[in-house]
């Protein structure tokens, strides 16, 4: 069976070498022409970056090319700290794939109006977007997808900033783009799988929301909400009262159909303040009564077997990976842990990705915008 998948990864410094490299590293493995390549170049690359784009179209003629430059870049066991990169991904899917650029305008009711989606209209599929958070308003439109097309699997992340001239660059194609989205929506016959490793342990019990506005819960199982998540912090020892104190997040169930909730079943945000003359805790995402909500914390370990036992039994040939810039700290100051998991766990697969200041993939079978996470592609 001819090789479906390939990825390539150069630390040289020179543009030209780093596209020869890598280029060159796909050739090897591939024997026709990739339907999707996805390149992702680190700050210093940005200058070259219509150069660097213009000849990975030539040399390795692929049907869509997807990327993002301004990066810190991984690849197959390793991610690149502090220097320059390019990595890439190849794909022969053996399928039609649809390119997409978007953007989002306010209609005249104020309504959410979305261009660039053709395709989604089969209802169907995985769409890999990457997007530009300042110019595109990625949570609402992940949730009006969600809701438009439930059966469409989203993931990517955000294109980071830098004080780089032509920071924030988004490829697609032959053309380079600043704001909005980028993506390619590949269809269902592809086997993917979208999977994110939020690095979050619980604390203290799930509880009902019985009484909250906007993003500001008043009430927790009847009792003020700062009181309970006290109760909850008293019950730790030291070393998680330390992580509480310093990274305490929330979980939001995200399917309240089920009997009880576990890892996966949570939404994790950030509690962001908290209110003593009213016992009220502010957190990073609106929530209605009724919701049942359980306090975390951040925890290196957590972060680790999270990822493994979420990688343990996945069957997977290929590898994109979309992880947050601070998660290194969170999985125990290691830049390379994720790129190393997942080869430790499904072997020596061809892997690239980014490192992003937001990540987009499924939790609970949802589709979210994520922070400090890692969301990944597995290709079967």
């Amino acid at each position: 069976m001819n090789p479906r998948y390939a990825a390539s990864l150069s630390e040289h410094p020179l543009a030209a070498q780093a596209v020869g490299e890598t280029a060159g590293g796909i050739l090897d493995v591939l024997d026709a022409p990739p339907d999707l390549l996805v390149a992702f170049m680190s700050p210093e690359h940005l200058p070259m970056v219509n150069e660097i784009t213009r000849t990975l179209r030539s040399v390795l003629n692929p049907r869509v090319l997807l990327g993002a430059a301004g990066a810190e870049v991984l690849g197959t066991a390793q991610k690149l700290g502090g220097g320059p990169g390019l990595a890439l991904f190849a794909a022969r899917f053996g399928t039609e794939i649809t390119p997409m650029r978007m953007e989002s305008f306010v209609g005249p009711d104020d309504e959410l109006l979305i261009t660039g989606g053709n395709g989604l209209e089969r209802g169907e599929g995985t769409l890999l977007i990457l997007a530009d958070e300042s110019s595109f308003p990625v949570d609402a439109v992940i949730d009006h997808l969600s809701d438009a097309v439930p059966d469409v699997q989203i993931t990517g992340g955000l294109v980071p900033t830098s004080r780089r001239p032509g920071a924030r660059t988004m490829i697609l194609d032959d053309e380079r783009f600043s704001d909005g989205a980028v993506g390619v929506l590949i269809p269902s016959d592809v086997a993917a799988s979208c999977l994110v490793s939020q690095g979050c342990r619980p604390i203290g019990e799930p509880m009902v929301v019985t009484k909250a506005e906007g993003g500001v819960v008043y009430e927790l199982a009847g009792r003020p909400a700062l009181e309970r998540l006290m109760g909850d912090v008293d019950q730790l020892d030291a070393p998680s009262r330390a992580l509480a104190a310093t990274d305490l997040r929330i979980g939001v169930v995200v399917d309240e159909h089920r009997s009880d909730f576990g890892p996966g079943d949570f939404l994790i945000r950030g509690v962001i303040g908290a209110d003593r003359s009213n016992g009220a805790v502010a957190i990073g995402a609106p929530v209605e009564v009724g919701t049942t909500v359980q306090f975390h914390v951040r925890d290196p370990a957590t972060a680790d077997e999270e990822l493994q036992s979420l990688l343990a039994d996945r069957d997977a040939s290929a590898a994109l990976a979309f992880t947050c810039t601070d998660r290194g700290g969170s999985t125990g100051g290691s830049i390379h842990h994720d790129a190393t998991l997942i080869t430790e766990t499904l072997g020596l697969i061809p892997t690239a990705g980014m490192f992003c200041p937001g990540e987009i993939g499924p939790v609970g079978g949802r589709s979210f915008l994520h922070r400090v996470s890692a969301s990944l592609v597995l290709f079967a």
